[in-house]
């Protein structure tokens, strides 16, 4: 996040951590958090797992990640990398040839846990072909899955066990001569989580791929995971993240912009600011709603939206967003413009209004950064 003077309690000041590439997308160093999500078809699916990619990237992720468990997945990876307008990340787990062939199918990146690929050999053999391939790593610790030394050592998942296990696998990585790798230390537990991860930014200039593993469900998890991940990045920790939801892939998409969007760390399509309604609300405040997150899902450009559904607060939130909506009186409300004033709108008639001002907003925003593009050349 930029400096700011003016609100000096909005600034965070990001970890420093050396830049890595995950095939076109810089993670680390001053390059924006990058959003990731993982497919949940089976990938053999090769027609169906595309879709669920190019799903995920229309709705804004930089980067996804699709499990490579067999043979016949990796010969499909090949086919999903090149339809793939995102980099692909290969989930790799115990087989080191699976990472092999999944760099030589064109992975961007080998999510791995180099202590269960085998013998140093082996580990070997797969960081040849990622760097063979120009493939990336990710070293990924899991409080679920810590090894069995670790755990006799300590006596269950902690955060010193999963950094301990984190570090053994960077220096594995590191003896052979490879650096281009991110790690992540996840746990069910925001707790368990935020230490680990606090721990690990202390003992490693790697970037950090945050995550609270398997959050639970749209709702659960999104708190959970807002809770977690936003307190982490607060504290300017985090170079790419993931929320795990059982849901779809997309909503973790939604939902990690919307957590980086709040901490004004990554700006993509329409912040709404909407009250939750009472008895003073001029118009149906939550229906509205729901109809332009849907009608504005396809705009892009960073903009802000204010919905109020009265006059108590609406016109000092309007001041703040690029377009506003206050409720009044006799079926009609106010819009503004650029935090002022400009017309009145029947309660009828007001949600297709303001799509089309939302619309001519982002394309009078789109221009002028087109222009001053155009200046600097």
């Amino acid at each position: 996040m930029s400096h700011n003077p003016v609100r000096p309690w909005r600034n965070i000041d990001r970890r420093k951590s050396r830049q890595i590439m995950v095939g076109s997308v810089p993670v680390g160093g001053d390059a924006p958090i990058s959003v990731q999500t993982m497919t949940n078809t089976v990938t053999t699916d090769i027609k169906g797992t595309i879709a669920q990619v190019q799903a995920a990237a229309e709705a804004g992720a930089d980067i996804v990640r699709v499990s490579v468990p067999d043979q016949d997945s990796s010969r499909a990876l090949k086919e999903i990398v090149r339809e793939s307008p995102v980099p692909i990340v290969a989930d790799i787990h115990f087989h080191y040839k699976r990472g092999i062939e999944a760099a030589e199918a064109g992975a961007a990146c080998l999510r791995i846990n180099p202590g269960n690929i085998g013998s140093e050999d082996r580990v070997r053999e797969v960081i040849k072909a990622a760097r063979d391939h120009n493939c990336s790593m990710r070293i990924g610790v899991n409080a679920g899955s810590l090894e069995r030394h670790l755990l006799e050592k300590y006596g269950e998942p902690c955060p010193e066990a999963m950094v301990e296990s984190g570090l053994d696998h960077i220096k594995i990585l590191q003896d052979n001569d490879f650096h281009e790798f991110k790690i992540s230390v996840k746990a069910s537990d925001v707790f368990l989580s935020a230490a680990a991860y606090q721990a690990l930014s202390e003992a490693t200039d790697a970037p950090l791929h945050l995550g609270i593993t398997e959050a639970g469900g749209l709702m659960s998890g999104t708190i959970k995971s807002a809770i977690g991940l936003g307190n982490l990045l607060w504290m300017g920790l985090g170079d790419t993240i993931r929320v795990s939801l059982s849901a779809d892939p997309v909503e973790e998409v939604k939902v990690g912009y919307d957590i980086l969007k709040s901490l004004g760390l990554r700006h993509r399509g329409v912040n709404i600011i909407s009250c939750p309604s009472c008895a003073r609300q001029g118009f149906d405040v939550i229906r509205t709603v729901e109809t332009l997150e849907k009608r504005l899902e396809h705009i892009k450009t960073p903009m802000s939206l204010s919905i109020i559904g009265c006059v108590v607060n609406g016109p000092g939130e309007a001041l703040m967003t690029d377009v506003g909506f206050t409720g009044g009186g006799a079926g009609s409300g106010m819009v503004y413009l650029a935090g002022k004033a400009s017309h009145k709108m029947s309660n009828d008639q007001m949600v297709d209004h303001i799509v089309e001002e939302v619309e001519k907003k982002a394309a009078e925003i789109e221009a002028a950064e087109a222009q001053s593009a155009q200046a600097a050349e």
